[in-house]
């Protein structure tokens, strides 16, 4: 089959590989039909997080059921799925507890409670480093998924593939951290990063209750984006003072959540660069930093940006006068997805509006180039295999 094969830091291409197999009875066989790039598929392509062998990428997809193992009774060849990105098995602490990126079952290799940067990672997520499991990813033909019986949910047959791609990561995660900042109704929600999990967390406000969406990004274009499908305020930090402009909007107090949807692939000046280096980091806090500063006393910071190294001069001084409350994590798909699903089949929430290109699974390397060098106004890529 066809799959796009990280190979090294800045070298993905679409070549030859075997076929999946069945190797455990609660794995299903998954034709796909669908399957995106996300943003922290760029954190491997980058090389912040590492990847010393072959990893066919991605973790956002769809599809076909082409073959079910011996203990998988509630699926069947030719049902039509969506996946949810974390790898659970459903039964264990963790999986019990609507902690599903914690699965203590799918990760044997590197799983533990530490946290650490090489051993006791969290649960497994499809392609997605040797660390978090090694499983093949879905920007593929096919692709074998564990614990099937537990993970996938059926599509119905009214929508369309774009309708519902997104419930595999991007718009849970974006839920997560609206989720987490407990609005009651009224707020004002600031969210750094427009890109696709941005533009979720600003879809999930809405729905949520927010009375203010505030939308920050660099990239004109994203903004522009925000503003057409979601309909935020928009501000720019080559442009205006992001955090003082907060605070004006809000009578000098701040934000009452923040939201860091960018990550680790924050943009740098050349001096933070140099700090990252004399600090063994990678990457920057740059938008934790900025949430924290203007987030209101007593508000919330929730934290989907993904970050895989620790940072020297936290700003933890600041959360303990401010009286803050932060949450970070991998969201939780297989806790929310169902009640996702209903908002799309009820038509309270649009997904697809994001989609910037679709292209077949042939030009992966392309695709990765214009969404990482934000080319072509590109803000979400689906590749069709």
């Amino acid at each position: 089959m066809k799959a796009a094969v990280f190979h090294k830091v800045g070298d993905i291409s679409v070549d030859n590989v075997d076929d999946p197999v069945i190797e455990h009875p609660r794995d299903a066989i998954i034709k796909v039909t669908s399957t995106a790039i996300c943003g922290s598929d760029l954190h491997i392509y980058d090389g912040f997080f590492p990847q010393l062998k072959d990893q066919i990428m991605g973790h956002e997809f769809m599809g076909i059921i082409e073959e079910v193992g011996s203990g998988v009774s509630n699926l069947k060849k030719g049902d039509r799925v969506v996946v949810p990105f974390p790898i659970a098995c459903g039964h264990c602490y963790f999986c019990n507890h609507g902690l599903q990126p914690h699965c203590e079952n799918s990760n044997p290799e590197h799983y533990g409670p530490e946290g650490g940067l090489m051993e006791g990672r969290g649960g497994a997520l499809f392609g997605y480093t040797d660390l978090y499991g090694g499983y093949p990813g879905g920007q593929a033909e096919y692709v074998r998924v564990p614990f099937a019986d537990y993970g996938l949910r059926k599509v119905p047959d009214l929508l369309r593939d774009e309708q519902v791609l997104f419930l595999t990561d991007i718009f849970p995660t974006g839920w997560s951290a609206i989720d987490w900042g407990n609005l009651k109704g009224g707020e004002t929600v600031a969210i750094f990063g427009s890109g696709p999990v941005g533009l979720m967390a600003q879809k999930a406000a809405w729905i949520r209750g927010a009375g203010r969406v505030i939308a920050i990004d660099p990239v004109n274009y994203r903004l522009e984006r925000a503003k057409k499908v979601n309909k935020v305020e928009t501000l720019n930090p080559h442009e205006v003072d992001v955090v003082e402009a907060i605070r004006q909007m809000t009578n000098g107090r701040g934000a009452d959540v923040c939201v860091d949807a960018v990550g680790v692939e924050a943009e740098r000046s050349f001096l933070d660069k140099m700090k990252a280096v004399i600090n063994f980091e990678k990457g920057s806090i740059k938008v934790i930093e900025l949430c924290i500063k203007a987030v209101r006393r007593g508000g919330i910071v929730s934290v989907v940006g993904v970050y895989g190294t620790p940072y020297d001069n936290f700003p933890i001084h600041s959360l303990v006068d401010k009286g803050l409350s932060m949450r970070f994590g991998q969201a939780p798909v297989q806790n929310y997805i169902d009640e996702l699903f209903q908002l799309v089949e009820q038509d309270r929430v649009v997904l697809d509006d994001i989609i910037s290109h679709v292209l077949p699974l042939s030009e992966a390397s392309h695709a990765y180039d214009i969404f990482k060098n934000k080319e072509d106004d590109c803000v979400k890529v689906v590749l069709k295999p």
